[in-house]
């Protein structure tokens, strides 16, 4: 019983780590011991001690649950945990970049992605979207006590926010996607830009207008991917050849984002959860299953990158318009409120 949780706890460490990092220097930082120990336990010579479990499952964040045999249908999930006076636009972004560090060294990886309103990675090209989007979830959802009095304030993000959100576009960049998009994306951002606008919870009402202004920059940003069939950041010259890009167009809708990711040795799944946060799982059942699901959804879509010019014209012309629409309200409202 206890060499095979063992064994799977490597297993599971072993997928976390970055193709790089050594599993024996790793772990022999973490518990103190030579390397010689270390593979001693790896080659289950020696059996570990509880309290050895326990810092390998709090340092590589695995749940003890996940070393146990579960029953069918059961997975294990792990989530971004922000406690009250902890939120910050740091925190929340170094938490992504730990998730794709384990990608972005491997030669074979791909990620498969639904959007759900708010595209996270192609947001990234514009931090102001961002930073209200997280600013919004933070007070009005989280209702966290530290953002009760605050209003929407134009302020620049951190350096460090900065430099990480571009590592993390860097890498979704270098990776393959295959995404699949609705005619609601953005929607529901625009939505809470006139909320707040509406509530008063602007300090500069006119920022509403910015904002909607960077939505129509995503959109056309993200059509000029599209028609080459590769991502490249905001500002910059499209690659001669790698970052593949393919954008389907689903009937529906999609009801939330999923984002699934693989190599060779390794998968997993990120799901939105409680609005802005994501749980994540491994577990091998569940990845299997929600690739086939997303798959399926891919069969029954309209591909819209670098074929099918006409649909992908009209698709970001309606987008486009959308946001045309919420902006002649941002505009009413602002004059308004000021004649």
């Amino acid at each position: 019983m206890v060499s095979g949780i063992q064994a799977k706890l490597f297993e599971l460490i072993k997928q976390s780590l970055r193709e790089d990092e050594s599993m024996g220097l790793v772990i022999s930082d973490v518990l103190s011991l030579s390397t010689d120990a270390v593979y001693r336990r790896i080659r289950q010579e020696t059996l570990m001690t509880i309290e050895e479990l326990r810092k390998l499952c709090i340092h590589f964040d695995i749940s003890f649950d996940a070393l146990m045999d579960m029953k069918a249908g059961s997975a294990v999930f792990s989530y971004l945990n922000l406690k009250e006076g902890q939120f910050t636009v740091e925190k929340y972004l170094e938490g992504i970049l730990n998730g794709l560090s384990r990608l972005k060294s491997a030669k074979d990886a791909a990620i498969y992605l639904s959007v759900n309103n708010v595209h996270f990675f192609q947001a990234l090209n514009f931090p102001q979207i961002i930073r209200f989007r997280l600013f919004f979830w933070a007070k009005t959802h989280l209702m966290l006590p530290e953002f009760k009095t605050k209003r929407f304030a134009h302020e620049k993000i951190s350096s460090e926010a900065y430099y990480m959100g571009r590592e993390i576009l860097s890498a979704y960049n270098r990776i393959p996607t295959t995404e699949i998009v609705d005619e609601e994306m953005m929607h529901g951002f625009l939505k809470q830009v006139l909320y707040y606008l509406e509530s008063n919870l602007f300090e500069d009402p006119n920022y509403a207008m910015f904002l909607a202004d960077r939505v129509v920059k995503l959109y056309d940003h993200y059509m000029a991917q599209a028609e080459v069939g590769k991502k490249f950041i905001f500002g910059n010259e499209q690659p001669s050849s790698g970052n593949e890009l393919k954008v389907y167009l689903t009937g529906t809708v999609n009801t939330d984002s999923t984002i699934l990711y693989e190599t060779s040795k390794v998968s997993g799944v990120y799901l939105t959860h409680n609005i802005m946060n994501y749980l994540h799982t491994m577990d091998e059942e569940y990845v299997a299953d929600s690739k086939r699901i997303l798959q399926r959804q891919i069969e029954n879509s309209s591909p819209l990158s670098q074929v099918n010019a006409k649909q992908r014209i009209q698709y970001f012309h309606s987008m486009n318009q959308l946001a045309g629409k919420y902006k002649q309200r941002f505009e009413q409202i602002i004059n308004n409120a000021h004649p």
